[in-house]
């Protein structure tokens, strides 16, 4: 009342001020004082709207909550106070209105579930009921005298509310399974779950209910209202809901909540979920080919086994989600946070990864055959056994990654960050490595052959047993390097940077080690026929005296040569 007052005072001042406003002005004083009464007015409009508004959705709330515990009273004969017909005809009245938003639906099941007396299982399965008779047309298909919705169509009109048939067909449906989802979560999320209810909005599967299309077609029938309908009424509420089995192909399902849901098995094939909330959701077998997520949160989401192919995850947070096995060839994951996921054994052949981030991720046995992983992150990521044969990584950041057994075969690896990677037997062999970081990394065993390594930063590397038979080293930084056993059979290291490297049992038959830098290397048990040490800076080197140096050549243009080495080859 006191409110209504103050509104009645407004409007007397308001009614004042334009009566001021159509005198003769008289005075510039007296017109400044009524300028301001338009902005009261303008003020009093939207105090007495927004007040309007709560008043209507308070009353609605307040119906809507009534009528559902109305709906489950018990008659004498055990049935219910009212009939089928009439609860029909009731939720057309109540619920074909408009549609529910998520505050009112909160506040009403809260409000039931507080009653200790009220029982949620009846009122599931009369709503369930109802709904699965909307999903067959069963009302709006029926004669005008039973026609529920044509009813309330007409009762709207009458009070001069424009709203087609259809309009009050779909918002009674979509609201409708609004609650169900609301009851089937509410009941989920129950530690006692004696009740059994669950909400299948195609049907059960493995019984005569189940239309895996149903879903789809409430989608389409909704979006014929206007596009994007179902995504706008229902969305929100479709969080932890059962779509296991569903098709859903070609479905416009942008921005939808799916967190939590069960999809398992689940035909989203070109569908639409641009922006969804998918973060926890279970997609284990599903098929998600050639589908827009862009966008999408899939953070922690089960994705094993998913077909993946195709599809458009460009900006798309994976991070922490399980995608073991899954096949994401040719997706455009470009962008996109796959931090600590895991995709072990996950085809990703002709994937876009350009500028992903893959930091901690899984990716043992991975397929990655001509992926583009360019100015990727992918520090500590395991790649062990993985195939990268052809991948792009230039530019990437591996550093610290687990590259154990990975194929890199003919893999683009310019300017790319490997410090203190571990590339134990890796196959590095024609990799294009120009300015690639490799400080510290470990190349045990690892095949190298015909690589290019000019250039590269490969100081206090191991190549221990690595075979870089053939590999450009020219002007390669190899200082502190350990290359012991390993095969350099022909390479080219003129210009090297050897210092303190350990050279010890290498084969460097035919090497070419002009220029290069010696400096307190370990040659001991070295192959060393064929090798030409013109210009080569050899101070303080260290050699076996069984050490056969016959075939060697440039000894005489070397520089700082020992002197027991000089003595020994007779170079005095």
């Amino acid at each position: 009342m006191s409110q209504l007052r103050q509104v009645w005072k407004l409007l007397k001042t308001y009614m004042r001020g334009s009566r001021v406003q159509e005198m003769p002005k008289q005075n510039s004083l007296k017109a400044e004082a009524v300028l301001p009464l338009r902005k009261i007015v303008k003020n009093l409009d939207k105090s007495v709207e927004f007040y309007k508004k709560n008043l209507q959705e308070c009353l609605f709330q307040q119906r809507l909550q009534k009528s559902l515990e109305e709906w489950i009273k018990p008659s004498c004969d055990l049935t219910f106070n009212i009939s089928e017909e009439q609860l029909y005809e009731e939720i057309y009245d109540l619920l074909g209105n408009g549609t529910l938003k998520p505050e009112i639906v909160e506040k009403v099941i809260n409000r039931l579930i507080a009653h200790q007396e009220f029982c949620i299982l009846p009122l599931f399965q009369r709503l369930d009921d109802f709904y699965r008779r909307w999903c067959r047309g069963e009302f709006i298909d029926a004669a005008p005298a039973d026609n529920f919705p044509q009813k309330k169509m007409l009762k709207m009109q009458s009070q001069n509310i424009a709203i087609g048939l259809r309009q009050v067909d779909v918002n009674t449906g979509l609201n409708v399974m609004i609650l169900l989802l609301e009851l089937h979560r509410y009941a989920q999320e129950q530690s006692d779950r004696s009740q059994p209810i669950v909400f299948y909005i195609s049907g059960q599967q493995d019984t005569d209910n189940f239309f895996t299309s149903q879903l789809l077609r409430i989608i389409n029938y909704s979006d014929a209202i206007e596009i994007g309908n179902f995504s706008n009424v229902v969305g929100e509420f479709l969080k932890g809901g059962n779509f296991s089995g569903a098709y859903l192909g070609d479905a416009n399902l942008t921005g939808v909540n799916f967190s939590g849901a069960n999809l398992s098995g689940t035909n989203l094939g070109d569908a639409n979920l641009i922006g969804a909330n998918l973060t926890d959701a279970n997609f284990s077998g599903a098929n998600l080919g050639d589908a827009n997520l862009s966008g999408a949160n899939f953070s922690g989401a089960n994705l094993k086994r998913t077909d993946l192919s195709s599809t458009n995850l460009s900006g798309a947070n994976l991070s922490n989600a399980d995608l073991s096995n899954a096949n994401l060839s040719s997706a455009d994951l470009s962008n996109a946070d796959l931090s600590s996921a895991n995709l072990k054994g996950a085809n990703l052949t002709n994937a876009n990864l350009k500028d992903a981030i893959l930091c901690s991720a899984n990716l043992s046995d991975a397929i990655l055959f001509g992926a583009n992983l360019s100015d990727a992150n992918l520090c500590d990521v395991d790649l062990s056994y993985a195939d990268l044969c052809r991948a792009d990584l230039s530019g990437a950041d591996l550093s610290q990654a687990i590259l154990k057994g990975t194929n890199l075969s003919d893999s683009i690896l310019f300017s790319t960050k490997l410090r203190n990677a571990i590339l134990v037997g890796a196959d590095l062999s024609y990799a294009k490595l120009n300015g690639a970081k490799l400080n510290g990394a470990d190349l045990s065993s690892a095949i190298l052959l015909g690589a290019d390594l000019s250039g590269v930063e490969l100081n206090a590397v191991t190549l221990s047993e690595a075979d870089l038979s053939g590999v450009i080293l020219n002007e390669a930084d190899l200082s502190g390097a350990d290359l012991s056993d390993a095969i350099l059979f022909g390479s080219d290291l003129s210009y090297a940077n050897l210092s303190s490297a350990n050279l010890s049992g290498t084969n460097l038959k035919g090497a070419i080690l002009s220029g290069a830098d010696l400096s307190y290397t370990n040659l001991s048990y070295a192959i060393l026929s064929g090798v030409d040490f013109s210009d080569a800076n050899l101070e303080k080197m260290t050699w076996n005296e069984n050490l056969e140096w016959d075939g060697v050549c440039g000894l005489d243009t070397a520089v700082n040569v020992p002197d027991a080495l000089k003595e020994r080859l007779g170079l005095r």
